[in-house]
């Protein structure tokens, strides 16, 4: 893997500018995992030496390097939400719409293998949904959970359109959008850990898991 360049010393920030220098703190961190391929890439010294700052500097802003990777996770889980959110826009058909959301997804994860693990391979502090319970309100959740859901519930509003214009039977657009989510981290990760095997394209295969996964009828 690639060594991340050493950096320059930054230039101190004027008073007031404090969030100027978590962004950079930030920034650092999302430079390391992207030219490492790994969190374990992200440590209180290698983001400092990164940023161009001394370590102790980090602690105005972060308490530990935990802190600092749910930041980093934060905007990764934005970005996807975005990116669901601008490829469905462009289509105005209902089906089509959730089948870019879909294609989105997936296309983010291949072309950012390392954040998307760590996106979804790791457990987050702060709690999570009630065990058990489905249709959960976004508000009622921690935050850090509100964040990681988001994403998720394009695809849930997305199917339930389709259910509205009659292109689905779905009777239950939650737990088939859950199986379709389920599905396509699936599709993923097989690609990504076997990359050899003579997978179908994976736009196909995407669209063909959103037409069944999500009951949709021409």
């Amino acid at each position: 893997m690639s060594t991340s360049p050493k950096r320059k010393g930054r230039t101190r920030n004027r008073r007031g500018e404090g969030g100027l220098l978590r962004d950079e703190i930030v920034s650092a961190a999302e430079r390391l995992l992207e030219s490492e391929g790994s969190e374990e890439a992200i440590t209180l010294r290698s983001v400092a030496r990164e940023a161009g700052i001394a370590a102790p500097s980090i602690y105005t802003h972060f308490a530990d390097r935990e802190a600092i990777i749910d930041a980093v996770l934060d905007i990764g889980f934005e970005r996807l939400r975005l990116l669901i959110v601008e490829n469905s826009a462009a289509e105005g058909d209902p089906v089509k719409k959730l089948i870019a959301g879909c294609r989105a997804y997936v296309d983010f994860a291949m072309t950012d293998p390392a954040r998307y693990r760590v996106l979804f391979g790791r457990s987050r502090a702060g709690g999570g949904p009630p065990e058990g319970e489905q249709h959960v309100e976004l508000e009622s959740l921690p935050p850090v959970w509100q964040r990681r859901l988001e994403a998720f519930h394009t695809l849930v509003h997305a199917l339930e359109a389709c259910v509205a214009a009659e292109r689905s039977t779905s009777t239950d657009p939650f737990s088939d959008a859950t199986a379709l989510w389920t599905s396509m981290h699936g599709a993923v990760l097989m690609r990504q850990f076997v990359p050899r095997f003579p997978w179908p394209p994976l736009a196909e295969a995407v669209e063909e898991l959103a037409r069944r996964i999500g009951r949709i009828r021409d």
